[in-house]
């Protein structure tokens, strides 16, 4: 599960263009919204595009499962391990 987390770190990094953040500066269980990352809902919507793409896995359309998918690196990744296609 760590080497998931690293590679979502790397992920939302890229993704998002964070330049000044290395992976190590993400705490994995820290809130990636509002607090910690800072996050928004644009943010969301190209995070949600890029696991679809490097997973495959797709996200409902339900802002509760999603906040919660969303809070942090590790709850993507527990996501992402539970959902993802081989």
């Amino acid at each position: 599960m760590l080497q998931l987390e690293q590679e979502i770190k790397k992920l939302v990094i890229e993704t998002l263009h964070l330049e000044d953040i290395t992976p190590d500066d993400i705490d994995p269980a820290a809130p990636l919204f509002v607090e910690g990352l800072g996050l928004d809902s644009i943010d969301a919507l190209e995070l949600g595009l890029a696991l679809q793409k490097s997973y495959g896995v797709s996200l409902a359309n339900d802002s509760k499962e999603n906040r919660r998918h969303f809070a942090s690196v590790r709850a993507l990744a527990d996501f992402v391990s539970a959902h993802r296609k081989a």
